[in-house]
């Protein structure tokens, strides 16, 4: 179990005639990112949110509310909750594995949202056993399970000393790169364009580091935050350079020969700019400014 999560969801991985069981924790989070609260001008306090009617503009409590089907424009077939909860198919807590394919089959559209998949204490053997046969087999599961009120289609590849298990979108989910590309033109690029597009590629080349990505729009939020804070005036957005060529020949050129002139130099390690979440990194500004004027520190809400 990792330390200080809590298992998104418990249940059994099923493949052949073998089960163990398993948890899915959240591998992906958005709860470090900046967040602000919807405030009150005139008095500094929060807001709440209330449902009014669309016609009428008077005020529904929780308790009038239901649930609704738009047929026609302003039209609705009404369907209560109870009757949306019978809907939700019945889960039997089992992560069956239908069939093993090869871990490229699955196109990235495809891919939702990651989850880790652990063994628990009694499950291990089988567990690894599994983890172990796909890696030398190459290959990843397709598996099928009520997740979150839904019936999920999961995909399951090894990860570490683990399993890691992703959601995927459904064929209707998935919009079509044909329309999506319709109205592109037929170009054919040869020649020396095509030539330094690949040159620049060659220069530019390097190795897959998320701890060297920068989350500039975080970045930005975090130095607003201590900027308000200490009364400062706030940060200026850089501007954004243009390019100056118009054709796209010269452009190529002179991007190919400051490539070059890079090449040159000697090489250095990227450093990851980020020094901690926009959440984070705005929390230290907080607590900077308790600790300089005495005051004492509060949990934000």
């Amino acid at each position: 179990m990792p330390s200080g999560q809590r298992a998104q969801w418990k249940g059994f991985l099923k493949f052949g005639e073998v089960s163990c069981g398993v948890a899915l924790y959240t591998a992906a989070s958005t709860s470090d990112r900046i967040t602000f609260n919807t405030i009150n001008k005139a008095t500094g306090n929060r807001v709440n949110r209330i449902f009014v009617d669309s016609e009428t503009e008077d005020p529904v409590p929780k308790e009038a509310q239901t649930k609704g089907f738009e047929i026609e424009n302003g039209q609705y077939i009404i369907i209560d909750p109870e009757e949306v909860s019978a809907a939700i198919p019945e889960s039997n807590k089992t992560l069956e594995i239908e069939a093993f394919i090869p871990c490229s089959d699955v196109d990235d559209v495809y891919f939702d949202k990651p989850y880790y998949l652990t063994p628990d204490k009694m499950g291990g053997d089988a567990f690894a056993a599994l983890r172990d046969a796909m890696k030398k087999s190459m290959v990843a599961a397709i598996a099928r399970t009520v997740l979150f009120r839904r019936m999920r289609t999961v995909l399951i590849r090894p990860h570490g000393k683990g399993l890691i298990a992703s959601t995927l979108n459904y064929d209707y989910e998935v919009r079509s790169s044909e329309k999506a590309f319709e109205e592109m033109p037929k170009l054919k690029i040869e020649g020396e364009m095509l030539d330094l597009a690949k040159h620049i590629i060659s220069t530019k080349k390097g190795e897959f580091d998320p701890a060297t990505f920068d989350d500039r729009y975080e970045a930005a939020l975090a130095d607003l935050v201590k900027a308000k804070l200490e009364g400062k005036s706030l940060p200026k957005p850089k501007k954004v350079q243009v390019s100056k060529p118009n054709d796209l020949l010269a452009a190529l050129r002179e991007s190919a020969g400051m490539m070059r002139a890079a090449d040159d130099k000697p090489k250095r390690t990227a450093a990851n700019a980020n020094q901690g979440t926009g959440r984070q990194r705005a929390a230290r500004g907080v607590a900077s400014k308790a600790a300089s004027s005495g005051a004492p520190r509060r949990k934000a809400s």
